[in-house]
């Protein structure tokens, strides 16, 4: 199973996506594909930030497919569990001088609490935390 990155999921949002990603996330089952809720707050903090007008808007309509249909009931939260791979991942990351942005490390947190791999573009983001990473990019 598998929890895709954020910039994973604005890449299948952009009415073109790259054919390496799309290709790489039809081949997978629906049900094993993933998303987290701090993946969810990114894009709709991105969304919220921008000027009003028909960008933003077909934007939010994207969004609400995206979380309302293509990934229903599987958006994972960040729980008690999740928090404690937080910290030995932000404590491990930080002591080896190689801090992890609070977003990559929850999302890495939450993927490693379930026992799924990470797929992002981002592959250093998520090096050395105990996770399989995968980039559709380069696959």
């Amino acid at each position: 199973m598998f929890v895709l990155d954020t910039n994973v999921v604005s890449e299948l949002m952009r009415p073109a996506p790259a054919e390496k990603v799309s290709s790489w996330v039809n081949a997978v089952s629906r049900g094993d594909l993933f998303i987290t809720t701090f993946t969810q707050s990114e894009i709709l903090f991105g969304i919220a930030k921008m000027p009003n007008g028909a960008r933003r808007d077909a934007l939010a309509a994207r969004a609400g497919i995206m979380f309302t249909d293509r990934f229903r009931h599987r958006i994972l939260p960040f729980d008690s569990v999740a928090a404690v791979h937080y910290a030995d991942i932000s404590a491990t990351r930080q002591k080896r001088g190689r801090p992890i942005a609070p977003f990559d490390a929850g999302i890495a947190a939450i993927a490693r609490a379930n026992a799924m791999a990470v797929v992002t573009r981002n592959v250093r983001d998520f090096e050395d935390v105990g996770l399989d990473v995968i980039d559709p990019w380069s696959e």
